[in-house]
């Protein structure tokens, strides 16, 4: 099969499709033939030795996101072949992951696909709507509390907003001016530009301080100071964690597999309360050029590959 893949670290590059061993599913595996792979800002840190260097492996595979159909099944699963689905490949620095042609994950990785949804917008689900899912677990908001999302446009804030609407959440929404009818048409009680102060704009509409933030943007000091004395701060990213204060709870969350959650978050997709965004779109055989545009940013959506 073909995957992309990266055997040194570097820039976008250095990504390139190989000729790989098709895998074999093991117990309680399924094997996935994949229709769209989701690129994300995970696969950069790959490629850029984030995650350490490749020293003692052949390659490295990319993607953490994908959609397509069982086309084969291990020793114990009862999964019919040729169901479509979804997976979050949570693992790093695995030979092939979820940007290939096929895919082997676990049963708790795996969620039935949204029903009648084109699978290339399934495969940008997974790993962003996890994640912002999880992360709202941390802020433990009860209805009528207030919320401020930074990067509420991006992948993972614009899930945040959709999913905070449903646990009752009044929010706050950042993002660029042009995002401001996009963020309230997915639930924002209230919009600040990123252009403005952000405490000064989020305490425009709660004067005491917001319940919780979750820093999609990775803002830092800036969105700790919108929350209320006693509030939560969770923050995407470790490396931008600012220290407590005023009673505040500061917290770091990444997404883990969950096999019952995704499920849940792919039939918030299929009822359209999650909107699933795709950019671009790329043939695996381009995933060089996909990555470099990855590495550019300022997209509203995805880019996916497309085996």
């Amino acid at each position: 099969m073909r995957a992309a893949v990266v055997r040194k670290v570097g820039g976008p590059e250095v990504v390139e499709v190989l000729e790989v061993p098709t895998p074999e599913p093991g117990p309680l595996q399924v094997r996935i033939r994949v229709a769209a792979a989701a690129l994300n800002p995970a696969d950069a840190a790959v490629w850029a030795g984030f995650f350490g260097s490749l020293d003692g492996m052949e390659h490295a595979g990319l993607g953490l996101d994908a959609a397509g159909t069982i086309d084969a099944v291990g020793p114990g699963v009862l999964l019919e072949i040729g169901t479509a689905v979804i997976a979050f490949d949570a693992a790093v620095l695995r030979p092939t992951k979820a940007q290939a042609e096929y895919l082997v994950v676990d049963l708790n990785s795996l969620a039935p696909a949204p029903h009648d949804m084109d699978l290339t917008l399934a495969a940008t689900i997974p790993l962003n709507a996890m994640t912002a899912s999880q992360a709202l677990d941390h802020l433990r908001l009860r209805p009528r509390d207030t919320l401020l999302v930074t990067g509420a446009a991006g992948a993972v804030g614009g899930f945040a907003v959709e999913l905070a609407r449903t646990r009752g959440a009044r929010i706050v929404a950042q993002g660029r001016p042009e995002d401001e009818e996009f963020l309230r048409g997915r639930g924002a009680t209230w919009f600040v530009s990123r252009d403005e102060d952000l405490n000064d704009a989020a305490r425009r509409f709660v004067p005491e301080g917001v319940d919780g933030v979750l820093d999609a943007a990775a803002l830092g000091d800036s969105a700790l100071a919108a929350v209320r004395e006693g509030g939560i701060f969770v923050s995407l990213r470790a490396d931008v964690l600012p220290e407590p204060r005023r009673g505040v709870a500061v917290r770091h969350t990444s997404a883990g597999p969950e096999a019952a959650r995704l499920s849940y978050l792919s039939a918030l997709a299929e009822v359209g309360v999650l909107t699933p965004r795709v950019a671009r779109t790329y043939p695996l055989s381009q995933a060089a050029e996909a990555h470099a545009q990855l590495a550019k940013g300022g997209l509203r959506g995805r880019i996916v590959l497309v085996p």
